[in-house]
């Protein structure tokens, strides 16, 4: 059986009509080459097919946009989404592994009384606490910050139309929690 090759015409406007015909086709076409890269990027089955659906959303939600023109092949236009969502995943990743690692450290320091350990559990409660009282916008952009996402990109995903704005708006939020935090009296037990 000869496999029906279809050009990145027919591709992207079969997806526009949301063809389960060219989904299925372009499933079986290119899910393999994306499935190596992330295979040998030391992902597994699920997480190529994680990226590829991904991949395969974010070209659906660009395809909605009439002024959308394909400057690359398909197939190049489908790997560089799903290589740039991979590398993200991986630091997001590595970033999480090394907090991991660093609280292990903390935990492990013979340096460490348990009364420091309560005060610094008590400490994070008390942040915590303010924290989820912040506004969800304050909340969402300091967690951006915090997995270390470079501005541009915090900028982008917080709709900012700059990244100074980002890190006006992050430094307002941090100073606002700050105060809270400073100005509970039971901060001052644990500092005493």
């Amino acid at each position: 059986m000869t496999l029906i090759h279809y050009s990145d015409h027919a591709i992207i406007e079969g997806l526009r009509l949301n063809s389960d015909f060219i989904i299925k086709y372009v499933y079986k076409e290119f899910f393999p080459t994306i499935r190596f890269l992330v295979k040998s990027n030391t992902g597994y089955d699920e997480d190529a097919e994680d990226i590829f659906q991904e991949s395969l959303f974010i070209v659906l939600k660009k395809l909605q946009n009439e002024d959308f023109e394909l400057s690359s092949s398909f197939l190049t236009y489908l790997y560089s989404i799903s290589r740039n969502l991979w590398l993200q995943k991986l630091k997001r990743k590595r970033q999480t592994m090394q907090n991991q690692d660093d609280l292990e450290r903390y935990l492990s320091s013979r340096e460490t009384s348990v009364d420091a350990h309560y005060d610094e559990h008590e400490k994070f409660k008390l942040f915590q606490e303010y924290f989820d009282k912040m506004s969800p916008d304050c909340q969402h952009l300091m967690k951006l910050f915090l997995t270390r996402m470079p501005l541009r990109e915090i900028a982008q995903e917080m709709g900012y139309k700059s990244e100074d704005y980002a890190k006006t708006k992050k430094y307002l939020c941090k100073e606002s929690l700050k105060k809270l935090i400073e100005n509970d009296p039971r901060l001052q037990d644990l500092i005493a």
